[in-house]
């Protein structure tokens, strides 16, 4: 593996798959427990009760640690290239990698913080996470299309700056409607009161949270 990926490219693949392996792992274990139902949890849902809570809380936190790792690399290799290129102010790459960080750490505070136990923390935590990455992304496709066509192809930044934009649309509507739920439960059924709301709200969570794997997903040949 390690030699189909020089560089530093293992960093970027590792945290696309450690990621999507947390979301899917908490998932199918919260379901085959009896604590969610099948049809689109809130991905914080499926780590809020024992098993899943343990595996939820520490992939996460993995997962927010291979975040960190992964934007420190892309800000020095930003950094790097901008020295022969200047097509981007330094300024602009360090802000962009605060903003990334911030995400991370918000990641972390919804691994500590489980939904039921803490709310108000929690969803602080989520919300810096999901509105920190959003950020983060849209700033790194236009720092892309800055580096283009040097550093990066028009079909990449095409391909980020989509997943940025679907990302932001999935973003209003997921707090939009979260902010109109009336109850804090994790077990939702179709009968139940402002289930509408929440149905909407967790399926555009887990589209901008694959959103942001996806984007990640990108940053392999760059790390190369």
């Amino acid at each position: 593996m390690l030699c189909c990926m020089p560089g530093v490219a293992f960093v970027p693949a590792l945290l696309v798959s450690w990621s999507s392996a947390a979301f899917i792992i908490s998932y199918v274990t919260a379901v085959l427990a009896g604590h969610v139902e099948p049809l689109v949890p809130y991905i914080s849902d499926t780590g809020t009760k024992p098993p899943e809570s343990g595996i939820f809380g520490f992939m996460i936190n993995i997962s927010a640690l291979l975040g960190v790792i992964t934007m420190y690399i892309r800000y020095l290799l930003i950094e790097k290239q901008n020295e022969s290129s200047h097509f981007v102010r330094s300024s602009c790459n360090m802000f962009s990698l605060c903003i990334g960080l911030m995400g991370c750490i918000g990641m972390g505070i919804v691994a500590a913080f489980q939904e039921l136990s803490v709310p108000s923390v929690h969803d602080i935590g989520a919300l810096v996470a999901f509105g920190s990455g959003v950020v983060y992304i849209t700033l790194q496709s236009i720092i892309s299309y800055k580096s283009c066509p040097q550093w990066n192809t028009y079909f990449v930044c095409h391909i980020r700056m989509a997943i940025s934009v679907v990302s932001c649309i999935a973003f209003i509507p997921m707090i939009v409607f979260a902010s109109q739920i009336s109850m804090t439960k994790i077990h939702w059924t179709s009968g139940d009161k402002d289930y509408t709301y929440h149905f909407v709200s967790a399926i555009c969570e887990w589209t901008v949270a694959f959103g942001f794997i996806f984007f990640f997903l990108t940053f392999i040949r760059d790390f190369q």
